[in-house]
């Protein structure tokens, strides 16, 4: 394969996750976003879901659909296996533990990426991989990986402009300062420390969009603290960039997080961020440029960068248009994909 830009690269974007998360969003917004590219010939091999098919009707992308089970799924496994041997791609793309898992070598080059620091037994047997923090590239590295097959290449988020919703949505006082928290509602995400700083914070409403097994944990937990009447449960949402427009402040208190695309959308949508030193956002954000930073499960030092933020209209400003320039200089969905199809084409003068 040479590097003529009249050549098809025929590329297999494989992903086996849950009907929504993160990771799933990603892999359905990065497959479009490089339909884009007439050097590009892709198919997505996935699970059924009829939003993601949708989203891959829309872009052109022809969907290969797979239950893409566990070990014992012979008949699935073989189904998938056969598909990918009759399509023939040059590269296979997998995202998380289970389609890299059940993705055997082949005649193309096998590319993990990787959003998380992940479990890396299900990650040996590829060729290639891709971590979207120096931080992951570092861990993988660490593990074994050879340095010069892993490439750092971060998310971009969805750039479309989305309207404000009313500042009395949800039943929220319009004259209530706002803070928005979004993720899988797990123990990961530290969603329990920020509803005890919520006692600090007086007058604020709380946003918290998502759904997970802590959900009740942490209703529960809020109606403990005397703060249910302030804390707005959202379940599972769709409209991010709307939600990050309509508020004063967005929090990310989380103890573990990867990356997620939580950060570059809180700078694409001009909403300033305060975050945890969790893995991810502590490598992205400049402390008091950026965003804010504080220590992981510190109720206190939480509630008081907060309540910084809201009282301090210059820095909330500041932070806002910092976060926008560092989005667009580093994240921007152009600078991205174009990342992906340089990689692709690099892969492809290489021997494994």
């Amino acid at each position: 394969m040479t590097n003529d830009t009249k050549t098809v690269i025929k590329v297999a974007q494989a992903l086996a996750g849950a009907p929504i998360g993160g990771a799933e969003n990603f892999y359905t917004r990065l497959v479009c976003a490089l339909g884009k590219y007439d050097q590009l010939q892709q198919r997505a091999f996935t699970r059924e879901n009829g939003w993601r098919e949708q989203q891959f009707k829309d872009a052109n992308i022809p969907v290969s659909k797979h239950r893409l089970g566990g070990t014992l799924d012979i008949i699935g496994r073989y189904q998938y296996h056969k598909a990918l041997r009759e399509w023939q791609p040059d590269i296979v793309m997998t995202y998380m533990n289970r389609a890299t898992m059940l993705t055997p070598p082949g005649n193309y080059k096998l590319v993990a990426r990787l959003g998380h620091y992940y479990d890396l037994k299900y990650y040996k047997h590829c060729n290639y991989w891709i971590g979207i923090t120096k931080g992951i590239c570092d861990y993988m590295i660490e593990g074994g990986f050879p340095k010069e097959r892993v490439f750092q290449i971060p998310n971009f988020v969805d750039e479309s402009i989305a309207k404000p919703l009313p500042r009395d949505s949800f039943n929220t006082h319009t004259e209530s300062p706002i803070i928005l928290a979004a993720g899988r509602l797990h123990t990961n995400k530290g969603f329990d420390t920020l509803l005890r700083a919520m006692i600090a914070i007086p007058d604020v409403v709380l946003w918290l969009a998502g759904d997970g097994p802590e959900a009740d944990n942490l209703k529960g937990l809020a109606k403990e603290l005397g703060i249910v009447s302030r804390v707005r449960f959202l379940g599972w949402r769709n409209d991010i960039n709307a939600l990050m427009r309509s508020v004063d402040l967005f929090v990310c208190p989380s103890r573990h997080e990867g990356l997620g695309s939580i950060v570059p959308e809180a700078w694409f949508n001009e909403c300033p961020i305060i975050s945890t030193r969790s893995q991810g956002p502590q490598e992205l954000i400049e402390h008091e440029n950026t965003g804010l930073l504080t220590p992981i499960d510190d109720v206190n030092m939480l509630a008081e960068a907060i309540n910084q933020v809201l009282n301090d209209r210059l820095l909330a400003s500041n932070l806002k248009s910092q976060g926008k320039t560092e989005y667009l200089n580093k994240y921007q969905k152009t600078i991205i994909t174009n990342r992906y199809l340089s990689l692709f084409n690099k892969l492809l003068q290489k021997s494994v």
